[in-house]
């Protein structure tokens, strides 16, 4: 059974994966909600969507309108992202990352990690994409609805409505307020699916990111299933996903951050060009700096002083006023050397975890900041521990000022 497993978590992975384009070629016979706030519901359920998995949400929004789109001159007429020549590839590419998560509970950490650092950067590139075009065309092709007076499709605003607008559209003014609403709530929800991404880069269990994965997927299913039944079902769950974005923001954006200096760091090989700074260097905090009211994986530095006392600023947010704490070090702190990245601890507590780039480089900072118990190699011997550190603990409950 045990040896059945990986391909029983691939299979519901394309399950999960397929289901969004299955449901929005069949959401075409649906009938149109026709009411003055429906374009609002189904363009709300929309963003939402592409938010949680950009790829998977850009492609299956694209093939929705190639398939609702019944003649050549209206396939012609598409954008970029309808056309079968980008949404196909990019449904293979989630059913390749969909294989990779189900498979990486039988491989070994070494082998899938470089993986998941690829996934990651494409999670960033396709949501960078997703928010400086598709997002605003989709808010724009609300306005012009709205404007135009069209009606509207359950599922998605397919863009060809607006074909009829007359020449004399004001729909650019309704943009300066639709447009930033949009990104906003694109924002908020990509920031929170993208800490999955980050999760599973932190996460040496395989079975754990391939949970990760299909409940994120699970969640884009059933948005876009309720899509084809109601758009004010799809629009109400889309709401309560982005109110629990919101508060959950700083965490996100943290672990945000955190993915990407990791990522930078594996990609670039930076960790060959880098030798740590004899005063200060850039690391993010750990979980035993919450006593102290750094929250969990905050970047700063760590300053050392003549009198060889340890203090850790940092900015909020990045740009927010820079706040410092006292760091005390005791002769129970020491450099855990890890397989990936190094961390520096105290007894069973987490003080600061070390980017990519210091891996090889141990010895030297402890002997820069005089860390008594020197460099240890670090083991999966406490896992318990570390997955509810993983987790961020009560970081995680936190709202968007604690970034």
């Amino acid at each position: 059974m045990k040896r059945l497993a990986p391909f029983f978590l691939l299979a519901l992975a394309f399950a999960l994966v397929i289901t969004p384009l299955l449901a929005a070629t069949a959401g075409a016979s649906a009938p149109a909600d026709r009411s003055p706030a429906g374009p609002l519901a189904a363009t709300v359920s929309t963003v939402t969507g592409i938010a949680i998995s950009p790829l998977l949400g850009t492609s299956a929004y694209g093939a929705y309108q190639y398939f609702a789109a019944t003649t050549p001159e209206q396939k012609a007429a598409l954008p970029w992202f309808a056309q079968i020549t980008f949404w196909l590839p990019a449904m293979l590419v989630v059913g390749a990352c969909a294989a990779k998560d189900a498979l990486g509970a039988v491989v070994p950490p070494g082998l899938k990690k470089p993986l998941d650092v690829l996934e990651t950067i494409e999670n960033k590139a396709s949501g960078l994409v997703a928010a400086g075009a598709v997002v605003p065309f989709t808010m724009a092709t609300l306005s012009k609805m709205i404007v135009a007076g069209a009606p509207h499709d359950p599922l998605v605003a397919n863009g060809l409505a607006a074909i009829q607008v007359g020449a004399i559209d004001f729909s650019w003014l309704l943009n300066l307020l639709t447009v930033p609403f949009g990104l906003a709530m694109f924002a908020l929800v990509w920031m929170a699916s993208h800490a999955i991404n980050v999760l599973i880069l932190l996460s040496p269990w395989g079975a754990i990111d391939a949970a990760l994965k299909t409940a994120r997927t699970a969640l884009l299913g059933l948005l876009t299933l309720t899509a084809t039944i109601n758009p004010w079902i799809s629009a109400a769950l889309s709401v309560a996903v982005i109110v629990l974005a919101y508060f959950v923001a700083g965490w996100a954006f943290r672990l945000t951050v955190f993915g990407s200096v990791f990522c930078w760091d594996f990609v670039s090989g930076r960790k060959g060009r880098f030798a740590p700074d004899e005063k200060a260097n850039r690391m993010f905090a750990g979980g035993g700096l919450e006593k102290l009211g750094v929250p969990v994986r905050t970047y700063g530095r760590l300053e050392r002083a003549a009198d060889g006392a340890w203090k850790f600023a940092y900015r909020p947010w990045l740009v927010a006023p820079e706040r410092a704490v006292a760091v005390p070090a005791t002769s129970a702190t020491a450099i855990g050397r890890g397989l990936f990245f190094s961390t520096v601890r105290e007894g069973d507590g987490t003080l600061f975890i070390l980017p990519p780039r210091y891996r090889g480089h141990e010895e030297q900072l402890a002997r820069i900041y005089a860390i008594a118990g020197g460099v240890q190699e670090a083991g999966l011997r406490k896992a318990w521990s570390a997955l509810k550190e993983l987790l961020g603990g009560a970081a995680a409950r936190s709202g968007p000022a604690a970034a």
